[in-house]
């Protein structure tokens, strides 16, 4: 019975030996763009938060760290969205929570991604109450990524150190996937036309709004129909590398026209915000176009003005403002009273501009770069006499093959150029063609944005307690030259730009009635936003002196110490009523005994240095408490040295000394 009660003994403990933490797990969301890595305590949950991609808690509802994914509204896909500088809006985000504090925000421009973090606190003024907040809001391909972790303050020394470690795990995947910015689409084989006429009851109309698709590899075959979709007739459509159509009214207003953007996938389209500018009078926009670069391009009927527009940064711009074709021999021949239009035209990947002359279908080009038009003027065979030759689209197949369409009356021709010979492969009569050019030139990747040449410090004073601004705060950075002062505005606000950053500072905050603050800022290149905050001076209130310490296992105090002393001094000689205690503590290393009695040498070293600078020494008690206190965990030396520290607590606060003045003696 005893053997076997002793081999059950040793089975339980080889048991408990083998258990051992599970193993660290990774998330991926569905489309395989990125992932996280998540141990104990964190628990995915089965069911995400609304509009989250994945929630994980730890313990049961205190701590929460959230993954969304957002795509990014049109007009700022395509953007660096820290090209400009600092992050503003995510700054306006936290900053109009109540009662908020900045620990930290700062930004990281990648070669692919643009990256702010952040860390706050909002909310009451208690730690049961207040919320911190620590978050990577990262934006690639057209998508916002945002990765937060959610606590209550009291909740900090629990979960905090695993949600920044969480947080810290986010990466993206090596698996490719679908982005939205404009300059990593790929066209998709498929051109269209807008198609001039429709029938109803029988009768042939103009229509100018109804849209026809095509499988570039085999036009002839029967077209999807997008039916009417334009908001408007049009003689204009030009394809983007994003798969959508662009296109203009066909009105001849003479005046500003905003672009319309239509999702032949979605059947969708919506108006952007794109303009073109007045297109003269008597004139319409008649045709567009795509470069190998994805720039759209519009011309107006009398072939004057030319505009572009670069979907990478949303800018419109005029090529020209004249004719250059004006400059070609045949010119009088082409631009007679009652000629017709050359203003359609398409581009080719040598960046020429050819052109069809309405009334005869010949051909004419242009250099683009350089504006100069090509002598001859090519015509073409195997097309009817009749006029109405309305557009073309140049077109290379994934093979390579280089392919031109001509819009002609009642067909759509397919021309070789080297023959100077049209061929007719379907009826239809179109408007304008469109389709992206499979000879785009690949987009290399984009560097990374130069290191910026200046390090910006900014942020607010405020109170610790209320969180209120303390704009009558003083404010100085310093380092070994020497220390300037920074200005505060009225709302506490405060910017500091270092034109040789990679060179510390370190700043300190003070204000009478509080305690000073002090730290050191690392003036990294770009700009870090980050609080400071004053503790008021109120008994019982407890500081530590962070940089003050000792000789291994003795009371004798580091050079590195003095300056924090010299602090306190300054605090106390500031405030003479002010009475303090100065408390000592050790870890738990060594005998408890022995540990009390070097904790009260400690602080009887601290008491003489500060009675030696002018403090009284009836302001000041002692008290040496060994590791009685710890404020971090004893199991290993990263955080077992964060219990030894010498603090000091406010015990008493004298009400200022009122002079009394002698009354003057009574005249006799």
């Amino acid at each position: 019975m005893r053997f076997f009660l002793t081999l059950v003994l040793l089975m339980w403990g080889a048991g408990l030996q083998a258990q051992t933490a599970p193993e660290p797990a990774v998330f991926t969301d569905a489309a395989g763009r990125c992932q996280l890595t998540y141990a104990s305590p964190w628990q995915l949950q089965k069911r995400p938060a609304a509009g989250a991609i994945a929630t994980f808690r730890a313990g049961d509802t205190a701590a929460v760290t959230t993954l969304r994914i957002v795509p990014l509204p049109d007009d700022r896909r395509d953007f660096r969205l820290l090209g400009e500088g600092r992050p503003d809006s995510v700054l306006r985000r936290i900053q109009s929570l109540p009662l908020v504090q900045i620990l930290r925000l700062d930004q990281r421009a990648g070669a692919t991604f643009d990256e702010v973090a952040y860390d706050y606190s909002y909310g009451g003024t208690r730690p049961s109450v207040r919320t911190h907040v620590v978050g990577r809001q990262l934006w690639r391909g057209g998508y916002e990524f945002r990765v937060e972790y959610r606590a209550r303050v009291s909740h900090d020394t629990s979960y905090l150190a695993a949600g920044q470690a969480l947080l810290a795990s986010f990466a993206f995947t090596g698996t490719p996937w679908a982005s939205r910015r404009y300059d990593d689409q790929l066209c998709d084989g498929k051109m269209y036309g807008i198609a001039a006429l429709r029938t109803v009851d029988g009768h042939r109309e103009d229509d100018c709004r109804t849209i026809h698709e095509f499988v570039a590899d085999d036009p002839t075959a029967a077209p999807r129909v997008h039916r009417r979709v334009l908001p408007f007739q049009s003689y204009a459509l030009a394809k983007g590398f994003d798969n959508c159509l662009y296109s203009v009214t066909k009105a001849p207003t003479d005046a500003p026209e905003r672009v319309y953007r239509y999702d032949p996938a979605t059947r969708k389209g919506a108006y952007t915000d794109w303009v073109l500018p007045r297109q003269g009078p008597e004139n319409v926009w008649i045709s567009a176009s795509t470069d190998d670069r994805g720039d759209l391009y519009f011309m107006a009927s009398d072939a004057n003005l030319l505009v572009r527009i670069s979907p990478h940064d949303g800018k419109v711009s005029t090529v020209w403002t004249a004719d250059p074709l004006r400059q070609a021999p045949f010119y009088p021949y082409i631009a007679f009273a009652s000629a017709g239009t050359h203003g359609n035209f398409c581009l080719d990947d040598s960046n020429t501009m050819y052109l069809v002359y309405s009334t005869d279908g010949s051909l004419l080009k242009i250099d683009l770069p350089t504006q100069k038009p090509f002598a001859e003027q090519m015509f073409l065979s195997g097309l009817p006499a009749r006029g109405g030759y309305s557009d073309l689209l140049m077109q290379n197949d994934a093979a390579g093959r280089r392919r031109m369409y001509l819009a002609g009356p009642h067909g759509l021709y397919t021309v070789d150029l080297a023959r100077h010979q049209a061929t007719r492969l379907r009826k239809g009569t179109y408007t304008d063609l469109a389709g992206c050019n499979l000879f785009r030139v690949v987009t290399p990747p984009r560097p990374a944005p130069p290191v910026p040449t200046t390090a910006t410090f900014e942020g607010r004073v405020l109170d610790a307690t209320t969180f209120q601004p303390l704009p009558a705060a003083s404010l100085r950075l310093s380092r070994a030259e020497g220390s300037v002062g920074v200005l505060l505005s009225a709302k506490g606000d405060f910017a500091y730009t270092s034109t040789t950053p990679g060179r510390a500072y370190s700043y300190h905050a003070e204000y009478p009635g509080y305690f000073p603050a002090d730290s050191t800022w690392p003036a990294a290149p770009g700009p870090l936003v980050r609080d400071v905050l004053l503790r008021p001076l109120a008994v019982g209130e407890t500081l530590p002196l962070a940089q003050v310490q000792f000789e291994q296992s003795k009371a004798v105090l580091l050079p590195s110490s003095y300056p924090a002393l010299g602090r306190l001094v300054r605090l106390l000689v500031d405030n003479p009523g002010l009475h303090i205690e100065l408390r000592g503590h050790t870890d738990n290393v060594g005998p408890p005994e022995k540990n009390v009695i070097l904790s009260e040498q400690r602080v009887s070293t601290v008491m003489a240095y500060l009675v030696g600078h002018g403090v009284e020494a009836p302001r000041i008690t002692g008290l040496g408490l060994g590791g009685a206190e710890p404020i971090a965990s004893n199991e290993q030396e990263a955080t077992r040295r964060l219990n030894r520290r010498v603090e000091f607590r406010i015990t008493g606060i004298d009400p200022p000394k009122v002079q009394s003045e002698m009354p003057e003696p009574l005249e006799p």
